[in-house]
């Protein structure tokens, strides 16, 4: 969504630091879902996603708690049909030492109420996004950028990802991509893992950086 934002607006985003998912060209003639489904097949999370109420129901079953906390751990991308989850439902799960259990909690009591609709409609509606763009295929992202990304996460380990991040593909789409760094031993939910060092080391000097920026063109103009 960020990076949609600096595409669509780069009037109202002065720099961005993205964690996780680089900003991905687009093509006129195929559709992403259709690609992951058959990349990865039908227990693809985003090909389950696809009908609705289908993967709600089987969420209803196993509990808001195992989801959440399934997903907070290990963010499973396969969930085949009567068995989603690797561990059995009866095996408990133990926490990461980046999560507490208040804060794990804090998110099972969110989704009790909301239930998963809402953020599972995101990647239902990924056809229909691709369909929108249209009219952007081939442009560029302006707007100064740094990329953080985990050597473990699995959105890096996907077929080409690595090659497409630095082999300049990635640097032609967004021009003004400043740095990307890949933080070893470490996999989703950057933020959550490492928010010292993301904050001391990577985002605090570079939004100093394009504050100087900033003040240079100021004085020049």
């Amino acid at each position: 969504m960020a990076w949609l934002l600096c595409l669509f607006r780069p009037d109202k985003v002065k720099a961005l630091v993205n964690l996780s998912v680089p900003f991905i060209r687009f093509d006129r003639e195929i559709n992403p879902v259709d690609v992951w489904k058959a990349v990865y097949g039908d227990d693809y999370y985003i090909s389950r996603f696809q009908e609705y109420g289908e993967i709600e129901g089987e969420f209803a079953e196993v509990g808001v708690e195992r989801v959440v906390k399934e997903y907070l751990c290990d963010f499973p991308v396969l969930l085949p049909k009567g068995k989603l989850f690797k561990r059995p439902l009866d095996e408990q799960i133990t926490l990461p030492s980046w999560l507490s259990e208040e804060e794990a909690n804090y998110y099972v009591t969110v989704f009790q109420k909301t239930g998963f609709t809402c953020p599972i409609n995101y990647y239902r509606n990924l056809g229909r996004n691709w369909e929108l763009l249209g009219p952007w295929v081939g442009s560029k992202i302006k707007t100064p950028a740094k990329f953080i990304v985990g050597d473990k996460d699995l959105a890096y380990g996907m077929p080409g990802m690595k090659e497409y991040i630095h082999n300049g593909r990635f640097k032609e789409d967004v021009p003004s991509l400043e740095q990307v760094v890949v933080m070893k031993g470490v996999s989703h939910f950057i933020n959550m893992k490492n928010q010292k060092r993301l904050a001391a080391t990577y985002m605090i000097s570079f939004a100093n950086s394009i504050e100087k920026i900033n003040k240079n063109l100021v004085k020049v103009l």
